[in-house]
């Protein structure tokens, strides 16, 4: 008899369990708690970016048998090792990534996203977020190539579709409310169905219900103060219930409960994401501009790093603001850089033919105070370091108490443009300690038989900020894991 395994969630990470579960034989059922229509998790909500170790084009061409000999030719894909891929890791977190952790998504990322494309799931360049064209040909940065094909929406509609080719079953409106366990270990899960309760045994259980970032009191709890006033980037579902249930039977909480991925995020947009948007609330094209608060200030050093290695901190930092919010600032000569989120109807935007004229119309701020700091910005540019938005160019201010490390440019140029962040939290740190092997571990450091974990509900990855692209990543690759381990338990 078919081994009975129940995963709980349904976005990447939960998928790539389900599928790698019933590629050994098993009998799958996926229990996700979202109506059908608002399924999928935070996958979703996402771009599809996924970072993984590749060592060149050749690579990236057996992933993406599409890409033509032209594209290739006009694009700088180079390389992205384990070595680097492990620094990112490392530099990032500050060195506190749980080693074993991090070995495991960095070595076995690269066999995993052909793992997924084995699947179904196709891959496309990330040119319109990761590369500028310099001298008539495309440069990729940061370590971040890859996309999945059609974004978050395409990745989980390929994900289901793998799923019902494996003849797994999902079952929508499903709020696992309590893990079936005694001596031996978990054996099901108590659900409730569209309101009804229902029990399901199972040999194995794997949990992939996200982190904490949807239930304002565990935020505020964890995170702190003002957290309650986060808008929520990606689905309103990730409220914890997978890690109390995993904790009520003794799971070891682990990582950085206090941190989370948070980022500049549209002042105005609803409580929840929206799937109509997606991503494009997300304003990440800071580095090409600078950043004010109410008091007309600068906060942060906008050019301190690539966007890919900052964003997801960032958004903290504009919470932290008198208002929970800031106001990011371009003029002319960078307006072509700015990303397509920038586009959409749903901005709180201004424009103007002069910075007294922008600054009078950025809504609670301190318009005096902030023409004075742009203009002592504007004096401190070093102009004479090349402004090159595929590197770190080095391009900085000199004598400000808030530096600007790389792409500083003098606001010179109108019309100039302003954008209204606030902080958009996508998923936070702290979570289950699992085993290389996503086995989740007790408070005793005990394996706990028959339950696993996969995704962002996994704590020990990511500490204070995360390399983009590498939550997807992790997902997929503790996933995987967790489907094959819970098959042969």
């Amino acid at each position: 008899m078919a081994r009975k395994i129940i995963v709980v969630g349904g976005g990447n990470a939960a998928f790539a369990a389900a599928v790698a579960a019933a590629e050994q034989g098993c009998d799958v059922t996926v229990l996700e708690r979202a109506p059908e229509s608002e399924a999928g998790g935070n996958t979703r909500f996402t771009a599809g970016a996924i970072r993984f170790a590749y060592d060149g084009v050749d690579d990236l061409r057996a992933l993406m048998p599409d890409l033509t000999d032209d594209e290739v030719t006009k694009t700088d894909f180079g390389s992205y090792d384990e070595e680097a891929f492990f620094d990112d890791m490392g530099r990032v977190t500050d060195y506190r990534t749980d080693p074993d952790l991090c070995e495991a998504l960095v070595t076995k990322s690269k066999e995993t996203v052909f793992w997924m494309r084995d699947q179904g799931i196709r891959f496309a360049p990330i040119w319109g977020r990761q590369a500028f064209q310099v001298d008539g040909k495309f440069k990729f940065w940061g370590g971040l190539t890859v996309e999945a094909w059609g974004g978050g929406e395409g990745l989980f509609q390929a994900w289901t579709d793998a799923a019902k080719l494996r003849g797994i079953t999902i079952i929508y409106q499903a709020r696992a409310k309590e893990l079936l366990a005694n001596d031996d270990g978990v054996h099901g899960v108590v659900a409730s169905i569209a309101g009804k309760t229902q029990t399901f045994h199972a040999d194995a259980v794997i949990l992939a219900t996200g982190g904490f970032q949807a239930n304002p009191e565990m935020r505020t709890r964890y995170l702190g103060q003002t957290w309650d006033l986060a808008k929520v980037r990606g689905t309103r579902f990730s409220n914890g219930d997978g890690l109390k249930m995993a904790l009520d039977i003794g799971a070891m909480p682990y990582g950085n409960w206090s941190g989370c991925h948070a980022v500049g995020w549209e002042r105005n947009a609803p409580e929840f994401g929206d799937l109509a948007v997606g991503d494009g609330f997300q304003k990440h094209s800071y580095p090409f501009g600078v950043m004010i608060n109410a008091k007309g200030e600068r906060f942060l050093d906008e050019g301190a790093d690539f966007r890919n290695y900052t964003y997801a901190k960032y958004g903290r930092e504009i919470l932290a603001q008198p208002g929970q919010f800031a106001w990011q600032i371009f003029d002319q000569k960078v307006l072509h850089l700015l990303r397509d989120e920038y586009r959409i109807r749903q901005v709180t935007k201004v424009r103007a033919n002069t910075l007294e004229e922008l600054t009078r119309k950025l809504e609670g701020v301190d318009a005096l105070a902030a023409l004075e700091h742009l203009e002592a910005y504007n004096e401190a540019v070093d102009t004479g370091v090349d402004f090159n938005p595929n590197i770190k160019d080095g391009r900085s201010t000199k004598g400000l108490a808030v530096p600007k490390s790389n792409w500083a440019n003098a606001l010179s140029e109108p019309p100039f443009e302003a954008y209204a962040v606030t902080c958009g939290i996508t998923f936070t740190f702290g979570g289950l300690r699992i085993s290389p092997e996503a086995q989740v571990i007790d408070v005793d450091l005990r394996p706990i038989p028959g339950l696993f974990a996969a995704g962002e509900i996994v704590g020990g990855i990511f500490y204070n900020n995360y390399p983009g692209g590498s939550g997807l990543m992790a997902g997929a690759v503790f996933g995987k894991i967790a489907g094959q381990s819970a098959a042969s338990r």
